[in-house]
């Protein structure tokens, strides 16, 4: 990360390191909270809310879990009871239930809009010039802060297109953050940018983004899903 940011002239701590467990045992998290890491994303509900059941029961202090994979409106209350953040919102249904279900004794949960920034036919997220709708919604309820954008590509072959295509997530943000501002419709400007993950991080980090997600550049590769008997 440190070289990615040096090489487009970025400070390093502007951008934040989100360690994808999703899929590795509760020793993964323990042996990178061990060397420092402290934030934690998970793609299956259950699967994380079991980890972070288990190492808070430890006293594992001070980590923060990040819900990145696609939600469903029946895994809502589980998200809002456990994890901090909350990368996907792509629909207004699933942030109103979990703005409902946000336990009152609990911080704010963190949130960012998902883009479809190139129209992937495979991916989630709002088309971009319907991001600012969204966003606005999502602002106005209790219980969420609105924190940013978030996005997956599709892989490019062509270094410089990929760059082209991520630049638009930073400079969405930036025209939203202007229009909600103005409006009086934030009460804080949106701050990040989480898009990237360990086979594009680089183009990420010089597109703009302020979090990379990454997995196997630090677990390795995921166990393969058993196959089911018979």
């Amino acid at each position: 990360m440190e070289q990615a940011c040096a090489a487009c002239q970025r400070l390093p701590g502007s951008v934040s390191l989100l360690a994808v467990s999703k899929t590795f045992g509760p020793e993964a998290v323990r042996a990178a909270y061990a060397a420092g890491q402290r934030a934690f994303g998970e793609n299956y509900v259950q699967e994380g809310v079991d980890k972070i059941n288990l190492l808070r029961a430890e006293g594992l202090d001070g980590l923060e879990w990040h819900c990145i994979g696609p939600l469903q409106s029946n895994k809502t209350r589980l998200v809002a009871e456990h994890f901090d953040w909350v990368h996907t919102i792509d629909r207004l249904k699933v942030a109103q239930r979990l703005s409902e279900q946000r336990p009152a004794g609990m911080a704010p949960l963190q949130v960012c809009v998902q883009v479809n920034l190139d129209g992937g036919a495979n991916k989630s997220g709002v088309a971009p010039q319907e991001a600012l709708e969204l966003a606005r919604a999502v602002a106005a309820l209790p219980r969420l802060r609105l924190r940013g954008l978030m996005a997956i590509p599709e892989p490019h072959a062509d270094a410089a297109e990929l760059l082209a295509v991520m630049q638009g997530l930073p400079a969405l943000l930036e025209n939203i953050n202007a229009e909600l501002l103005q409006g009086g419709e934030l009460a804080q400007a949106m701050d990040t940018v989480s898009m990237g993950m360990s086979n594009d991080m680089d183009t990420a980090v010089a597109a703009g983004s302020t979090m990379v997600r990454v997995g196997s550049a630090i677990f390795g590769h995921r166990p393969a899903k058993p196959t089911p008997a018979g």
